[in-house]
Parts: structure tokens; C-alpha cells; sequence
């Protein structure tokens, strides 16, 4: 059985050989026709050029940019709450609402403690307010008890003073009198008379002393009590008025933390369609959505009014010098075409960024004209004509090179070569470019003008632009070349 299976083996073996050799001599062949094939045949022009014959015609003179469409009026929804708080649900983008309906719900756990706090802080206040009050009344009364009460009583109680020491001093006076003729007479010593001088001394100084305190208590001592007492008085006002400052103040935050927890839920203002905020250049993501953190004065949807819509776009600075109020523009969307006018030119240009790839431009507003079935967010194609000429002759862009000699076509002869000219040209679109001199109607112009340079040019033809391309041109910049002249 070995041997049968080597004998069918081999028929197929064979024809595998059979192939590779093909296929080896093909390769071969062609190898050595690259090698050995004249030069003549590798040099010959296999492409014919090609070319365009210059027309008369109208020509329209425009900028096309992209952009979208957007209301001139909308109405924003902000957040009222303040400081940073987190988005718990979110409407969806491109909703239909009704007013009052639901549209952003904010995590209240924090607003929550507070108002809880506040509360607590309004009650303690309500009580210190009251303390306050209760010693400020005890302050007043204790003034007019002073009054009426307890300075009169100091008063005739010093007074009485007086009054004792003056009734001991006469007695005084009267024991040392009769002392003193007791003493003529020899009934009483010299001492016991001493004695009763000293008696009525003492009672002189008790006296003096009980009239300087009883001018003290009236001159002094009452405005002193007085003045202490109205002290505390203003002292409980102050306290009274900081206390009813505080009151009033816990009251306002209780109330504002109230008012936050129920801006927590913010609901439609009015019927409309709803949508999110156009979020930056810069940014990949919405501004708003579950789980984000937001501030206060945020915008967070936008109810826009549909019968007022617009697109903004961006006008390079070359020629926004040309855009004007009132031009006429064309607004291509998916599946509408529309005519606008341009209604605002933006004297500022846009700010730059990496994400602006640091071209500048000045924002541009078309107004829209009212149209069944626009709505914010659809991309657009809107096309300004800045000028249109009627009768003029013009040729495609591609057909033009721009040197630092000016600006040439080369023209297809009648004997097949081109000739070099020179030409003045007027302004130009994405496509075509019009010739004011250097050409005629019926001319044939090459589209591939490069292709007639020859190899010396074309390794040193930095100066060569065509009119379509003028990314990284600089007039200012001088590339050493030989002068190029009119043929």
C-alpha cells in the first residue's frame, strides 16, 4: 500500500515544479526588459498633458465654511445653588418639555445638613435674643430703682450721719463745759477735764467726716452708681441689637438653604425643546451630565427658540475685510438648501488655541430666514458670495504658477508645445481664478504647468505655488533662482 500512495504522490509534486518555473522564467523576463529596454523607451511621454480652454463666462467670487445651526434667542437655565454640587440625573439632549416638567435634579445631601444646621442655629439665636432682652430691661429698671430708691436711701442714710455726729458733738460740748466748771471748783482733776476736750476733738472729726461723705455721695458717688448703671444699660442695648443682627442674619441663611434645596430640582420655564450647552473647542465631553460637578450661575440647558435660528462660522483674516452686513449666502443642509444674509461681523478675532491650529478668525452670523424643520445642532455648508462677475474670462486654479516674476500659464501651441505666459489675474474662488490680461478666449492652458519645467527648474522651485495651495508661502521670503523672462 506504501508504494501506491508514493505513486500518487508524485503526479502532483510535478506539477508544483512545473509552475515555480513559469513563474521563475516570467520574472526573469521582465527583469532583464527593465535592464536592457533603450533609453529612448523609459524617456518617451506615456501621459499626454492636460488641458483646459479658456472660457467667457460668469464667475461667482465666494467663501464656503462649515458650521451649525443655533438660536439667536434662547433661554438659559442656570444653576441657582451656590458653590459645587453634583448633577444626580439630567434631561436628555433634544427633549421636548412642558413647563414645569423636571429637568436637572442636584444632590442634596449637603444642602440637607445644612439647612439642619441652620435651623439649629435660628433656635439658639431665638434664645440669646431673649436673655438679651430680659437683661436689658433689668438694666433699665435698675437705673430707675437707683433713682427713686436706692440713692435716696443713701442719701438720708449719710444725712442721718451727719446729723448723729452733730447731736454727739454738742453733747460733747456740754459735758466738757460742765467739766470745765467742775474743774473751777476743784470737783474734777485736770485729766477727766483733758479727757472731755479730747471728747469733743474726736466728735468735731466724726462730724467733718460724716459731712465730706455725705458731699462725696451727692457730688460724686451718685453720677459714679449712675454712669456704671447706664453702662451696663447701653452695654445690654449693643448686645441686644448684635443679638437681633445674628437672628435676622440665621434667619436668611435658613431661608436661602431652604431656597437652594429646592432649586435642587430645576424645571422648564416654559414649553420648548431642550438641549445641552455647546461645550468648548478643547472639550470632548458636555459640560453637563450625571455624575458632573457644576458651580453657580452655570448654564446648564438651553430652551432655544426655533423660529429665530442662525449659524456661526468662522471667516479667515485675509478676507474678513471683505465680509460685509447684508451679504448674501447660500446654506446648504442634509437635505435643504436655504438663501441667508450675513447680519454680524465680529470685530475681535476668535481666541487661539492648540485646537484652532493657530489660524485666526472672526466670528461671522447668518441669519436664518423661518423654516419648517430646522433645529439646533445640524451641520451646515454655507457659502458667502462675496462678489459676481458676469462676462469675464477665467481659467481653473491648477492652471496657474506664482513666482516671485509673477504669475504664469503656459499655453498649448499649435504644433503641440507649450508656451511660458505671463498673465495679470483678478480674484479667484476654491476653483477657478479670473485673467484680466495675458490670455484669450479658446486658448488651451495646461492644468500640469509643473510637468513643463525643466529637471533643473524642478529641483529648485521653492518660489512655484499654485493659486489653490498657499499653505506656508511667505512673499517676504527670496529663493535664489535664475530671472525668469517672457517667452
Amino acid at each position: 500500500m506504501s508504494n501506491n500512495s508514493n505513486n500518487e504522490e508524485r503526479p502532483g509534486f510535478g506539477r508544483w515544479v512545473i509552475r515555480f518555473l513559469i513563474l521563475g522564467l516570467l520574472v526573469g523576463g521582465g527583469v532583464a526588459g527593465v535592464y536592457f529596454l533603450p533609453d529612448t523607451l523609459l524617456s518617451k511621454e506615456v501621459v499626454e498633458n492636460l488641458t483646459y480652454k479658456v472660457t467667457r463666462g460668469p464667475i461667482k467670487i465666494s467663501v464656503t465654511e462649515q458650521g451649525t445651526l443655533e438660536s439667536s434667542d434662547n433661554t438659559e437655565i442656570k444653576c441657582k445653588v451656590r458653590g459645587r454640587n453634583t448633577v444626580t440625573w439630567v434631561v436628555e439632549s433634544g427633549a421636548i418639555v412642558k413647563e414645569g416638567d423636571e429637568l436637572v435634579r442636584l444632590d442634596t445631601k449637603v444642602i440637607e445638613e445644612n439647612l439642619s444646621l441652620q435651623k439649629t442655629n435660628v433656635h439658639e439665636a431665638t434664645a440669646t435674643l431673649e436673655e438679651t432682652k430680659t437683661d436689658t430691661a433689668q438694666a433699665q429698671i435698675a437705673i430707675d430703682s437707683f433713682e427713686e430708691g436706692r440713692y435716696t436711701k443713701g442719701l438720708k442714710s449719710r444725712d442721718a450721719e451727719v446729723q448723729r455726729a452733730q447731736i454727739n458733738l454738742d453733747a460733747s460740748k456740754d459735758k466738757y463745759e460742765q467739766y470745765r466748771q467742775l474743774f473751777k471748783r476743784g470737783r474734777v482733776s485736770e485729766l477727766e477735764l483733758d479727757g472731755s476736750a479730747f471728747t469733743v476733738t474726736q466728735a468735731e472729726l466724726q462730724l467733718k467726716v460724716a459731712q465730706t461723705r455725705l458731699d462725696v455721695y451727692k457730688r460724686y458717688t451718685r453720677a459714679m452708681d449712675l454712669e456704671q448703671l447706664k453702662g451696663r444699660l447701653n452695654a445690654h442695648k449693643s448686645k441686644l441689637s448684635a443679638d437681633e443682627a445674628g437672628l435676622k442674619m440665621d434667619m436668611a441663611r435658613r431661608s436661602r438653604a431652604e431656597t437652594e434645596l429646592g432649586n435642587c430640582v430645576i424645571t422648564a420655564p416654559k414649553d420648548g425643546l431642550v438641549i445641552y450647552p455647546r461645550a468648548a473647542a478643547w472639550k470632548d465631553t458636555p459640560d453637563i451630565g450625571e455624575g458632573v460637578s457644576i458651580s453657580h450661575d452655570q448654564i446648564l440647558l438651553i430652551m432655544p427658540d426655533l423660529d429665530q435660528m442662525q449659524i456661526e462660522i468662522g471667516i479667515h483674516e485675509a478676507i474678513v475685510d471683505r465680509i460685509n452686513v447684508g451679504l448674501e449666502a447660500s446654506v446648504i443642509l442634509p437635505d435643504l438648501e436655504l438663501k441667508a444674509k450675513v447680519s454680524e461681523v465680529a470685530t475681535i478675532a476668535q481666541p487661539l488655541g492648540p485646537w484652532s491650529g493657530n489660524v485666526v478668525k472672526y466670528d461671522t452670523i447668518i441669519s436664518l430666514p423661518n423654516e419648517d424643520g430646522l433645529k439646533p445642532g445640524m451641520s451646515a455648508e454655507v457659502e458667502v458670495v462675496l462678489a459676481e462677475y458676469e462676462d469675464v474670462l477665467y481659467v481653473p486654479v491648477s492652471a496657474i504658477l506664482e513666482t516671485e516674476a509673477g504669475h504664469f500659464c503656459w499655453i498649448e501651441q499649435l504644433t503641440g508645445k507649450a508656451k511660458r505666459q505671463r498673465v495679470i489675474l483678478g480674484e479667484s474662488n476654491d476653483v477657478y481664478v479670473i485673467v484680466e490680461q495675458g490670455i484669450k478666449e479658446g486658448d488651451q492652458v495646461l492644468l500640469n504647468p509643473l510637468e513643463m519645467l525643466e529637471q533643473t527648474e524642478i529641483a529648485s522651485t521653492d518660489d512655484y505655488r499654485g493659486l489653490s495651495d498657499s499653505t506656508g508661502y511667505d512673499q517676504e521670503e527670496s529663493v535664489v533662482e535664475e530671472p525668469v523672462t517672457d517667452e
